[in-house]
């Protein structure tokens, strides 16, 4: 059989297409809004408990998500993860209130937990450290092009049909690349068209704590580990301006810029069109960071992370402007900011993390950013009809700055230790 060469990247592109696919699924809500929500007779502190819905349902989801891919594997868990997200997408087209539209989205929530612990977990088996943020970056950037493509695709489908097709379009997707994932996706291991030339590259260049043998941490040990933290509070405090950005960005241009649903189809996904070219920029920042300014691989990620918060203070500026031009220009920055300090968030990760581990330690901290997520939804959707949104996006750039002194903070290079029971060895850090 003939090799496929560069099949880690071909992989990645795999999961990209997955990512794309799962935040298609939960950007459709925020974009056929100002539709469903005149439809149903919705209002927009109902709105936030529909948000909150999701949040609630994809926090306390994400480490079991992950525990289930560090048991059952990459290939099989991300594929029954992906059909029931894209059946629980579907099935939000029957919703006839705010009830049952949160009812069919907190199933959306429960499913698409997988996503972003799957991508890791399948960049920490197919590449080795030094490509790790790139690859990363790579497939971080389909969370970003899912939400891009979400308000074309959903107001063709209300002109077209009505908001509720955008749902049922975006179940098929999913089932669709479903099939794709489960033909296609293999273990290096596994995989035929690898090279033994590639496979000895990817296997040469992962830690020890990455390889079959290593022994697994139990969920105590990592809750209890210093590095868990310095990754989960990060998480609590950044996670919000992502969820704002996906399920607030239509809805504020609509009510506090007054752009009608044509305007908002040609300018809601620059954002996230800006988040693409964070997620990409990001994870080759930290290779160049690493070569150029001569600091460790591990501690370039922190660079790239304060670098990304630090650019987050430009939509905390957003109540300052006057044009809504102006406000979707700093709402870019904000999408790179945030894209490009995730990426990072994730490398630290799986650095820090072992094979065995890693989806488990990403749905954890998942987990503990989406509750951030979830009472700052809940103070949004109070808070806004009082305050507006400006003081709001404010908070978010303080947040993110303060997760960045965190993890300067905190991080350590190495994942959990091992009871001295086991025979594990010590993990080795990354340099």
């Amino acid at each position: 059989m003939n090799k496929l060469k560069g099949m880690r990247w071909w992989m990645v592109g795999l999961v990209t297409l997955g990512l794309i696919v799962n935040y298609l699924a939960r950007n459709t809500l925020s974009v056929a809004a100002p539709t469903m929500m005149t439809d149903l007779h919705i209002d927009t502190k109902e709105y936030s408990y529909i948000v909150v819905a999701w949040q609630v349902c994809y926090a306390v989801m994400q480490p079991v998500a992950g525990f289930v891919l560090d048991a059952i594997g990459t290939k099989i868990g991300f594929a029954v993860f992906a059909f029931a997200w894209s059946l629980a997408c579907a099935c939000a087209a029957l919703a006839s209130g705010w009830q049952s539209m949160a009812f069919f989205r907190g199933l959306l929530g429960l499913t698409e937990a997988a996503g972003i612990p799957a991508g890791v977990k399948a960049t920490t088996e197919w590449f080795p450290a030094r490509e790790r943020s790139v690859a990363i970056g790579w497939f971080n950037i389909g969370s970003s092009i899912g939400a891009l493509c979400a308000p074309p695709l959903v107001v063709w489908a209300i002109l077209h049909a009505g908001w509720q097709w955008a749902f049922v379009i975006v179940g098929v997707l999913g089932i669709a690349w479903t099939l794709l994932w489960s033909v296609f996706y293999k273990h290096p291991r596994d995989q035929k068209l690898l090279s033994d030339e590639e496979r000895d590259y990817i296997l040469a260049g992962q830690e020890a704590k990455h390889q079959d043998s290593a022994a697994k941490a139990s969920w105590r040990q990592i809750v209890r580990s210093r590095n868990f933290w310095s990754i989960a509070i990060p998480r609590f405090l950044s996670e919000p301006a992502w969820q704002t950005f996906n399920a607030w960005i239509p809805l504020y241009m609509a009510t506090e810029r007054h752009m009608n649903l044509k305007e908002i189809a040609a300018f809601a996904w620059l954002p996230f069109l800006a988040a693409d070219i964070g997620c990409v920029l990001g994870g080759y920042l930290s290779p160049f960071v690493h070569r150029h300014l001569k600091v460790s691989l591990f501690d370039s990620r922190k660079w790239v992370m304060a670098f990304g918060s630090l650019c987050m203070i430009a939509p905390g500026c957003i109540g300052l402007v006057a044009s809504p031009y102006a406000a979707i220009f700093l709402l870019c920055i904000g999408g790179f900011a945030h894209q490009t300090l995730s990426g990072a968030l994730y490398a630290i990760t799986s650095d820090v993390f072992g094979k065995n581990e890693v989806a488990t330690a990403t749905g954890l901290a998942g987990m503990s950013g989406y509750l951030g997520a979830t009472l700052f939804t809940l103070l949004f959707g109070v808070l806004v009809t009082h305050t507006g949104y400006s003081p709001m996006f404010v908070v978010l750039a303080v947040f993110d700055v303060l997760a960045a002194i965190v993890v300067w903070t905190l991080v350590r290079d190495g994942g959990p230790r091992m009871p001295a029971k086991t025979d594990a060895p010590a993990v080795a850090g990354i340099r």
